[in-house]
């Protein structure tokens, strides 16, 4: 993890505005980079935006706003060809030329230039390149996936590092890791994201090798592969041990009432987590500081007791890698007896991240587990905001986690929701000869009243009807 006392990288962002996508849209999907790549441990310098029909085959951006990159970087701003011809001065006030007309190979304008004529670095011909950076950026991030020949031909044009945004969350999430079941799901996901990325280079030499060399014909590059495909069979070996230790683990809570947190990444779900546990989980105010899903019980602990767990957070355009391998971290949603829709109320595409999280639970056929909207953070927000999101929606819970009537007012619902649909009154006669069961009905349920006569103990309780069912069954035997 990047020192803050070290000078972070400069990266500067790419992003392409298409057709379908609105203007606050666009906006709100740059700053959400910008997020994540500060959470890598990079520093956003600058930042390239294109209004175009589609990516560039090439290198993303046209060749004006390449050019306009390689400027940042260091870089020449020209892909140069399959021959390698060197660049000339020529070439590059072609693609200068180009910049100045102000449109691409697809006809649609270039756009994000600055109107202070200051901010401009100008050429030779007294052309405008857009505003530079107080240094050189080192890391060229973009907002799309990318193809590897792509991120080859930016590279060769910026002399940068070039990442697009699943590089961005996988990297984020293989430093975050910390359980092993984590590192394992991030590992899979990193390596299956590498291998089409691979390059030859050691000259592709072809040679034959022993056990574990290469094989007959196999280029140095084949040999890579081979070894990731082989790396990621052995890994998904141990993760499947992992998770049936899991669902040991998760049978013996089966019976047990379950409440999941689930939203957005930073939506504060660590934080309400923290709040109504009274436990020490992590909060930080980064995105996907939890990766790990953490049990803890209701504080202070009610009978029958309710576990609250913690999940991964959600995020737009989460690559399918990520989804895939954590889903079993995720069954945690699934087998929940009630999820909290977790939603931060200040943030302005608060509505996208809700669509988001429904859209991933959706996946993973969580869906139709009942479900209470939490919109958190409440105290960022004026009343009139307020107004607007309760007209929005009317049934759910606002508060902040900070607020501890607030949090206290949430620990009551969950109570009176499992009260009133997940729980039965009954009385049960309990022999003297089986009085261990006593103990067990009061670790389970509720006890209202407990007598005893001469035949036993008679307990008049509260419990879910599975729970009550095997004391019935424990008392026949």
């Amino acid at each position: 993890m990047t020192d803050p006392q070290e000078p972070r990288e400069a990266a500067v962002l790419v992003s392409i505005q298409l057709a379908n996508v609105s203007d606050v849209d666009h906006a709100a999907d740059l700053e959400e980079l910008g997020r994540l790549v500060h959470t890598l441990g990079l520093e956003v310098v600058a930042t390239i935006s294109q209004r175009r029909a589609s990516l560039s085959p090439a290198a993303v951006v046209g060749a004006g706003k390449l050019l306009e990159l390689g400027r940042m970087t260091g870089g020449s701003g020209v892909v140069p060809n399959a021959a390698h011809v060197k660049v000339t001065k020529a070439g590059v006030h072609a693609a200068a030329a180009e910049a100045r007309r102000g449109e691409d190979d697809d006809g649609f304008d270039d756009e994000g230039e600055s109107e202070n004529e200051d901010d401009f670095d100008v050429d030779d011909h007294g052309g405008s390149y857009g505003p530079m950076p107080k240094r050189k950026a080192t890391v060229v991030v973009v907002d799309h996936e990318i193809t590897p020949s792509q991120a080859r031909n930016l590279e060769k044009a910026t002399d940068a590092q070039v990442m697009d945004r699943t590089g961005v969350i996988v990297e984020i999430f293989h430093r975050h890791a910390r359980s092993r079941e984590a590192k394992l799901q991030v590992e899979i996901a990193r390596l299956n994201y590498v291998a089409p990325r691979l390059r030859e280079t050691g000259g592709g030499d072809r040679q034959r090798g022993g056990i574990g060399g290469k094989g007959a014909g196999e280029s140095n590059l084949e040999l890579d592969k081979r070894k990731i495909r082989d790396r990621v069979a052995e890994l998904k070996e141990e993760l499947e041990l992992v998770v049936k230790e899991q669902e040991t683990r998760s049978k013996a809570r089966k019976e047990q009432l379950r409440v999941a947190l689930v939203g957005y990444t930073n939506a504060g779900k660590s934080s309400l987590m923290r709040a109504l546990t009274g436990s020490d989980v992590l909060v930080a105010d980064k995105l996907f500081a939890t990766l790990d899903t953490t049990v803890r019980t209701l504080h202070p602990e009610t009978k029958p007791r309710v576990l609250v767990s913690d999940t991964v957070g959600f995020i737009k355009k989460l690559p399918h890698d990520l989804v895939a391998s954590f889903r079993s971290t995720l069954a945690e949603a699934l087998e929940a007896s009630l999820l909290l829709y977790v939603v931060d109320a200040s943030d302005p595409t608060h509505e996208a991240q809700l669509q988001v999280t429904r859209e991933v639970l959706a996946e993973i056929g969580a869906h139709n587990v009942p479900s209470l909207l939490i919109l958190n953070k409440c105290d960022r927000i004026d009343e009139m905001e307020r107004a607007k999101l309760r007209a929005a929606h009317p049934h759910a819970v606002f508060l902040s986690a900070k607020v501890k009537d607030d949090v206290t007012r949430l620990r009551q619902l969950l109570v009176d929701h499992f009260e009133t649909t997940m729980m039965e009154e009954t009385e049960l006669v309990v022999p003297y000869a089986k009085q261990a069961l006593v103990s067990e009905i009061h670790e389970n349920a509720r006890v209202l009243e407990e007598t005893y006569d001469e035949v036993g103990a008679r307990v008049r309780l509260r419990g879910q009807p599975a729970v009550i069912a095997r004391f019935r069954s424990m008392l026949e035997r």
